[in-house]
């Protein structure tokens, strides 16, 4: 029994060692980020009242939009929680929003399709994903992630690669592009993909980036035709170590410009504090990267809705 005290009591001290280091680490990470107070949504989109003749588009929060593309009704990177992270039963650990999400899972309903960009906790949130869960309601996600959502009642739930193409009902037409970010939801996720998707119905084009750092190869959605609306990430990009896959205003000013869409409306920021910008710097720079064009730029704050004239 000696033998077996010599070796557990080091491993112990090794293993108090490293809870003691990873945890300072993550007390000082905290202890530099933005402390935002709670703050009220503004404004309350009405899904029920928008047209099938139209398209129509809300910023519920984060990567997540509600997009009516002439009655075939899209959600992007669903995430509806209070929280986001790793799930412990009921309990959900990880960042809280400091605006709430500008429409609850009752008021948007059944929707046609799903589109998941990559796996990380606050694009790809499973709580949310099975409540949305329905049976004519297809999902499309990156390379190696549908297992995640094993057991949930879709109509479908497909992967798609670099530039794959998918038609689905009602002349809906999705294309995988290729962005510059990771997958992994833990460490060892190495092989799970990423993508953004082209958005195609009669004649209308929408570009959802996901999740991106700097990437000249946007350039390349030119090919497919004008691009009326690109949803572009522009948060999340101090240190600037985090620019690895993250971009910062100037860049995805820079992407928009570079697709050709008329309209970009900015994502992945005012939601959920996660790296150590300013909470209200992200727009504040894009618009002065903009210039006299800042009129392009719409859904500014949750809850705004975009009809495509």
């Amino acid at each position: 029994m000696h033998w077996i005290l010599w070796i557990m009591i080091p491993l112990f001290g090794i293993f108090l060692l490293l809870l003691i280091f990873f945890g300072y680490r993550y007390w000082y990470h905290l202890g530099r980020l933005p402390q935002p107070s709670r703050r009220p949504l503004r404004h309350h989109p009405r899904p029920d009242r928008w047209s099938s003749d139209e398209v129509t588009i809300t910023w519920v929060g984060h990567a997540t939009l509600l997009i009516n593309l002439y009655g075939t009704r899209i959600l992007t990177d669903p995430v509806l929680g209070e929280r986001v992270g790793i799930s412990l039963g009921p309990i959900q650990i990880g960042p809280r929003r400091f605006v709430p999400p500008a429409l609850r899972v009752e008021e948007i309903g059944p929707v046609d399709l799903i589109l998941l960009s990559h796996a990380h906790f606050d694009h790809f949130d499973l709580p949310t994903l099975k409540r949305l869960a329905f049976h004519r309601t297809h999902v499309l996600t990156a390379r190696n992630t549908t297992h995640l959502l094993k057991g949930m009642p879709f109509h479908s739930i497909r992967e798609l690669g670099e530039s794959e193409t998918v038609e689905l009902d009602g002349g809906l037409r999705i294309t995988a592009i290729p962005v510059r970010h990771w997958g992994n939801r833990l460490p060892w996720n190495t092989d799970y993909g990423y993508t953004g998707y082209l958005i195609e119905k009669n004649g209308v084009r929408l570009f959802f980036a996901g999740d991106t750092a700097y990437t000249p190869g946007l350039r390349s959605l030119r090919k497919y035709g004008p691009i009326d609306v690109a949803f572009m990430p522009i948060g999340a990009y101090k240190p600037d170590t985090y620019q690895v896959n993250h971009c910062t205003p100037e860049q995805a000013w820079q992407m928009f410009l570079d697709t050709g869409a008329r309209w970009m409306a900015p994502i992945h920021w005012r939601t959920f504090v996660l790296s150590y910008e300013p909470v209200d710097e992200p727009m504040q720079r894009l618009l002065l990267a903009a210039g006299p064009d800042e009129n392009r730029i719409i859904l500014r704050e949750q809850g705004m809705e975009f009809r495509l004239p």
